[in-house]
């Protein structure tokens, strides 16, 4: 009986309030060409998230802060890179975690609002 009661929460859980655990899951929306041109042509969404998230975390987060239907997570990690200022200078660029979020058709999100 406790399974079948923790099975309808967790359907229920979906489009509820969105908790502090799901804005510490998004870290902020990656904005660069490829991923606006993934928004409006093939309704994606790329977003930089925790190290230790995974897609399940991932999906409800996304689902509760913007209120959409997530069909698909693709999860890939970003690695750190070096750099050089001048000749003397060296330093690094942290690497990071991204996922490309693909939304459910006739939904879409808004990032830009006015």
């Amino acid at each position: 009986m406790a399974a079948k009661k923790k099975a309808e929460t967790k359907a229920t859980n979906r489009f509820a309030k969105p908790t502090e655990k799901d804005f510490a899951v998004i870290l902020e929306p990656r904005i660069t060409e490829k991923s606006m041109d993934q928004m409006q042509n093939q309704n994606k969404i790329t977003v930089k998230v925790l190290d230790s998230a995974n897609k399940t975390e991932i999906k409800l987060a996304v689902e509760r802060i913007f209120q959409v239907k997530v069909e698909d997570v693709r999860v890939s990690n970003v690695r750190a890179k070096s750099t050089t200022r001048g000749t003397r200078y060296q330093g690094k660029i942290s690497g990071y975690k991204k996922a490309i979020v693909t939304i459910a058709d006739g939904e879409a999100i808004d990032l830009f609002k006015e």
